[in-house]
């Protein structure tokens, strides 16, 4: 019997994902204008960061602690944040590369973008396929659209993905949709827009182009909604 999953929206790229373990990711909410969410109030058995932009990092470090929460990240961001917080937990990985904390297996994948933290070069920036309670979610960080997207699909047949569709600094609502045929997730979410005048977008000019063109279903959330899949 497949397991229901929680999703909730924090607004942006952030996201907690309830099945037997809970995951916070991307948490930034304390300066996000949009987030009604406090830190504080985060439980968290994993945290996981796709980049080192202090828009994805955000309160990573604070809810770690707090929670005694693993953060999972990639390779050279992790090095960085383990010099920030000595005490914390944090696991690296790299393209292609899988760990399982908790029961609960995270893969990084390719996505085209930057990544600095703190001032310093951050390695490349990743996408999270994350395994749970025999799910399988894909979370794309920040990216352009790619043609590796189709092997994302093939090989990790994602049946959630969350792909940010704000332009300007990743793909824009037609690049998405172009994303969505490529990866074939039964339903895909939209993130990381209207957070800032500069990603301002209209959540329903994606859903209308990937119903155009798939036969994936999108699900536009709003702000600190949870739904049930």
């Amino acid at each position: 019997m497949t397991e229901k999953l929680k999703i909730r929206w924090n607004s942006h790229a952030c996201f907690e994902i309830e099945g037997s373990k809970k995951i916070i990711i991307d948490p930034f909410l304390e300066g996000n204008p949009k987030a009604t969410r406090k830190k504080e109030d985060v439980k968290a058995d994993i945290v996981i960061v796709t980049h080192g932009h202090g828009d994805h990092v955000g309160d990573a470090l604070f809810i770690a602690k707090k929670n005694r929460a693993p953060i999972v990240t990639m390779v050279e961001l992790a090095w960085l944040l383990k010099e920030k917080e000595e005490s914390l937990e944090v696991h690296d990985i790299n393209y292609s590369g899988s760990v399982k904390v908790d029961g609960v297996k995270i893969t990084a994948v390719p996505a085209y973008h930057s990544s600095s933290y703190d001032g310093k070069y951050a390695g490349n920036p990743g996408g999270m396929i994350i395994e749970m309670d025999g799910r399988t979610l894909y979370h794309a960080g920040d990216t352009g659209v790619f043609m590796d997207m189709e092997l994302i699909g093939k090989m990790y047949h994602p049946e959630i993905a969350m792909l940010p569709i704000g332009g300007h600094y990743t793909m824009a609502p037609k690049d998405a949709a172009i994303a969505v045929e490529m990866i074939k997730p039964q339903i895909a979410i939209p993130m990381h827009y209207s957070t800032f005048p500069a990603i301002e977008q209209n959540p329903d000019e994606f859903r209308k182009e990937v119903e155009r063109n798939s036969t994936s279903k999108v699900r536009i959330m709003s702000i600190d909604q949870t739904i049930e899949v």
